[in-house]
């Protein structure tokens, strides 16, 4: 009976602490965010200066604080151009909204005399009063809100990399058994090593489509191609449902633009045949089953995610996927929920 009372308030206890973590995520996720992508930043900075150590003449004559000065110098110039081509994507597809207006109106003119629908007559009276300019600058802005972080993304790295001096000696001096030690710095050299590895390969392949993707809507002539492109790029970290949105996108686009089929279908066509052979035969063989993670448990992380940081939380899923069952296999009474949550049960 002791027992039973015991069991139900471990549970009750453990009810208690998730749901208060879920509360603290939706509640706290404009403080949060920024420091995700901060420790993003900095990951992506250590990982900069050890490609940097790979020169011969840097690795032995520069000091380790100008090579992170240089790392983060290059960082930071990357995400300026890249915020720099956003805004001026927004500034010149805002301005069309007008020409997109009204290729709808024609697009539903060429659908009610060729299907002879009457409810498109109605869409048609109905598409006239909305502001395709201020729907343009609502899905932009949620996209770019990030950069808007940005002074707060860059305080919280540079306090992270001040901590990081002194990262070892509390470590040692919290777990100063040098068995629980070791077990901690393991945990987290498999922490890294995934993230490194899973971020690697993911930036590559999605560099590689959004490459294809670009020359292709370049072809056909769609505005600011470099946008979507980078939107292409982005929306290839979510797994599942993140190749179709980027599919989905341009073609969509490409309809209020030429206001007419044959661009759209070319778009979808092309940008789907991209997406299929790279994401079904070159990632494959890239990552293999490197991440671990069983297609359900991505599918519950997505969701989950999705719900609680939008775009963002769902960039994020796969990564904090991998550290959970990471950290579950590390201790024996979590083991058999790793081996749940993973691929084929092997969390060796």
């Amino acid at each position: 009976m002791y027992y039973e009372r015991m069991s139900i308030k471990n549970t009750a206890a453990g009810l208690i602490c998730i749901i208060s973590l879920v509360i603290v995520l939706i509640y706290a996720k404009n403080l949060l965010i920024p420091f995700v992508f901060a420790i993003l930043l900095w990951f992506i900075i250590r990982k900069l200066k050890q490609g940097l150590n790979h020169i011969l003449v840097i690795k032995k004559y520069v000091p380790e604080w100008i090579k992170n000065i240089i790392a983060t110098i290059i960082v930071l110039a990357v995400l300026k151009f890249i915020s720099s081509v956003i805004l001026t994507s927004i500034g010149t597809l805002t301005r069309s909204y007008t020409l997109y207006q009204t290729n709808i109106n024609a697009i539903i003119l060429q659908l009610n005399a060729t299907l002879n629908l009457d409810i498109l007559q109605i869409a048609k009276e109905y598409s006239s009063g909305i502001n395709f300019g201020g729907i343009l600058s609502a899905i932009f802005n949620s996209i770019t809100g990030i950069f808007n972080q940005s002074l707060m993304i860059l305080l919280y790295t540079l306090f992270i990399f001040i901590e990081e001096n002194f990262f070892q000696v509390k470590l040692k001096a919290i777990f100063n058994q040098e068995k629980q030690y070791k077990q901690v710095k393991t945990i987290l050299k498999k922490i890294e090593s995934s993230m490194s590895h899973y971020l690697g390969l993911k930036t590559c392949v999605s560099a590689i489509t959004a490459g294809l993707s670009y020359a292709t809507l370049l072809v056909i002539g769609i505005d600011s191609p470099e946008f979507w492109a980078f939107l292409i790029f982005i929306f290839n970290f979510i797994p599942t449902i993140g190749s179709l949105l980027g599919t989905a996108f341009p073609a969509i686009f490409a309809l209020l633009q030429f206001g007419a089929f044959i661009p759209c279908l070319i778009i979808l066509a092309s940008i789907g045949v991209i997406q299929l052979l790279i994401g079904n035969v070159l990632e494959p063989k890239l990552m293999g089953n490197s991440l671990n993670i069983s297609s359900l448990f991505a599918i519950i992380s997505l969701s989950f995610w999705g719900v609680i940081w939008g775009i963002t939380g769902m960039i994020l899923s796969i990564p904090i996927a991998v550290i959970i069952i990471i950290l579950c296999s590390q201790f024996n009474k979590t083991k058999s929920l790793a081996i749940l949550l993973s691929q084929k049960g092997n969390i060796s």
